[in-house]
């Protein structure tokens, strides 16, 4: 059943102005893509083992590898996961600064860390110096992942929302795509090849520069921080029309209540706040839980691991990635027209079953030292194509829109801070340990990731509320009092509302 109301909809139309918006500040997902999708194809590459970790490189040169455990090494994965935890730390301070210089200030600092890091990266001699580049460019990902979904969200018309915030899950698809080609492109020119691949992460940092100059600060962080006659004026030009008083009356409905919290953090302790807090981590935690992060960290890895020599496994993690971009514009599509709650659960489904196909596979035909005869070997790539196709249209995109459209404006900088952080720390711990889980559980670490995916097919049914056509500072009466688990937290205290 639908939730949109006739008096949401406001008057405007999409002009290429705001569309420009959209699309440069979604750049900051093409830039957190690049990064997902290098740092596996970089670790595969023997030019960078030899320079970083020769012992890795040794073991993958044996006549008798362990097709599980010779890409185990902690500090191998801690040039992977060290953005991850950098960019879990960075995100609670990206959320003060965007409350209290706005969206668009916040975007650019991620540009310049991302940037730095970037350079850093590419011209180290150390691993230290890999490792801190690394940290340099996690705190451009915090900043960036706390700003951009919650710029599109604030800027996109209600009925186009969800559309709007999947450019930034599609600019990470475009991003791991392009990073795995360019790791094709880069195996063979030694001994430099890994430092173009890390290099190259300049581009879209400087896109995303380019593009925080060029885009305007959202009605809503103007209006918040008292800014009302901007907030008109960058209203009209994004909607295209004059008549924007209905919805600049929303707006400033939500941020005068907003003004009545002194302490966003404080707030999220309240049981009002509880909903949208839960439902924000658990969409991240879970989004990470699905194993995705595991497949695309490590797709060229996981593709040696079964056989496929370094060649083949890069292109078998392009395939994959033209895969994983095609189907994120199916949740474009889709997204405001069947509503968040379908995707998922089809995704659910289509997730476990490939997940677990893949598992029994290799339980029965990869031993520790054979290769899998080439048949299964293809019909792992083919399952996982469509493990990482029913991801792209839904736990990916929506496990950021979700969040990004359910907090109050009192708490959204903050709530969504919680969510970002959580979606890192998980990140950061599937980032270092998946080799070594991979080590000790073979095969069966899919069927782990499969037991999680029932966990949150469960969560849907029973927790996860539709929000599509909801506008975003209505969410509270229109979702959550109305729903039968989460409407009993939504009772008001008017003791706890005075000492807010």
């Amino acid at each position: 059943m639908s939730t949109t109301n006739k008096r949401d909809q406001f008057p405007g139309k999409i002009t290429p102005y705001v569309v420009t918006c959209w699309l440069l500040a979604a750049c900051g997902g093409l830039m957190f893509g690049y990064d997902i999708g290098i740092s596996g194809g970089v670790t595969g590459m023997d030019d960078f083992l030899k320079e970083f970790f020769p012992k890795v490189y040794q073991r993958k040169q044996h006549a008798h590898e362990n097709n599980y455990c010779k890409f185990d090494n902690q500090y191998l994965q801690l040039f992977t996961s060290s953005l991850y935890l950098s960019a879990l730390v960075s995100s609670f301070l990206a959320s003060k600064v965007c409350s209290l210089k706005g969206r668009k200030p916040t975007i650019l600092i991620s540009a310049v860390f991302f940037l730095v890091g970037s350079a850093f990266s590419a011209l180290s001699q150390r691993l230290w110096m890999v490792i801190i580049g690394r940290v340099f460019m996690g705190v451009g990902v915090g900043f960036g992942n706390e700003a951009v979904p919650l710029f599109l969200s604030e800027i996109a018309p209600m009925q186009h929302r969800g559309a709007v915030n999947i450019l930034f899950q599609l600019l990470v698809t475009v991003g791991i795509l392009i990073a795995n080609l360019v790791n094709f492109a880069t195996l063979r020119l030694h001994p430099i090849g890994w430092r173009i691949s890390l290099g190259l992460a300049v581009i879209p940092a400087i896109l995303l520069l380019i593009g925080g100059i060029i885009i305007t600060e959202t009605p809503t962080s103007l209006i918040e921080r008292d800014r009302v006659d901007e907030g008109r004026k960058v209203l009209r030009k994004i909607r295209g029309v004059d008549e924007v008083e209905a919805e600049l009356e929303q707006i400033r409905e939500a941020c005068d209540q907003a003004k009545l919290v002194k302490h966003p953090y404080k707030e999220l302790r309240k049981k009002q706040s509880v909903p949208p807090l839960v439902i924000g981590i658990l969409m991240q935690v879970f989004q990470q839980m699905t194993g995705i992060n595991a497949v695309m960290f490590y797709a060229p890895i996981l593709f040696q691991t079964v056989g496929f020599k370094s060649n083949g496994s890069l292109l078998s993690a392009v395939i994959i990635g033209l895969v994983n971009v095609f189907s994120t514009l199916v949740s474009v599509y889709g997204v405001d027209k069947f509503g968040r709650r379908i995707l998922l659960l089809q995704a659910c489904v289509q997730m476990f079953v490939s997940q677990t196909a893949i598992g029994i596979i290799l339980i029965l035909k990869l031993t520790d030292t054979n290769t899998l005869p080439k048949g299964a070997a293809v019909l792992v790539v083919i399952l996982t194509c469509l493990f990482v196709m029913s991801f792209a249209w839904s736990w990916g995109p929506l496990g950021w829109l979700i969040p990004s459209e359910t907090f109050p404006i009192e708490t959204r900088t903050a709530g969504f801070a919680f969510a970002v952080s959580s979606n890192m720390l998980f990140t950061f711990l599937i980032a270092q340990a998946f080799l070594s889980m991979l080590c000790h559980m073979r095969a069966y670490i899919f069927l782990f990731f499969s037991g999680w995916i029932v966990v949150m097919g469960f969560f849907v049914v029973f927790l996860l509320p539709e929000t599509k056509g909801v506008p975003i500072d209505a969410v509270a009466d229109r979702v959550w009092k109305k729903h039968p688990v989460w409407k009993r937290f939504m009772d008001e205290d008017p003791k706890q509302d005075n000492e807010a």
